[in-house]
């Protein structure tokens, strides 16, 4: 009991014990807003990651439509629904049911 008391005495201690105390809690880098830092970077990281594979996906598709000419035909009908000139293009869509 003592020496628990000659360690609270000790000025040293207390500025230890002080400085922990106020880098944990009222700094700005505190651990609350460390935890928040790494949860952001966390889904910014897979946030990136999406977009690198939509990145590859699109490229991929790109150089298909720059190289084969069935491949652009069919992007263009189906997407901005084109048509040749003796066609008709009938557009179906199909509506979510009703509750």
């Amino acid at each position: 009991m003592n020496r628990l008391l000659e360690l609270i005495r000790n000025k040293y201690f207390l500025i230890v014990v002080a400085f922990v105390v106020w880098m944990l809690f009222f700094d700005k880098n505190d651990m609350l807003s460390q935890y928040e830092y790494k949860s952001q970077v966390n889904k910014m990281q897979e946030e990136k990651d999406f977009y690198v594979k939509e990145i590859a996906h699109i490229r991929k598709d790109l150089d298909e439509l720059n190289t084969d000419l069935k491949t652009a035909e069919k992007f263009a009908r189906e997407k901005y629904f084109m048509k040749k000139d003796n066609e008709d293009v009938f557009v179906i869509v199909h509506e979510a049911p009703k509750d």
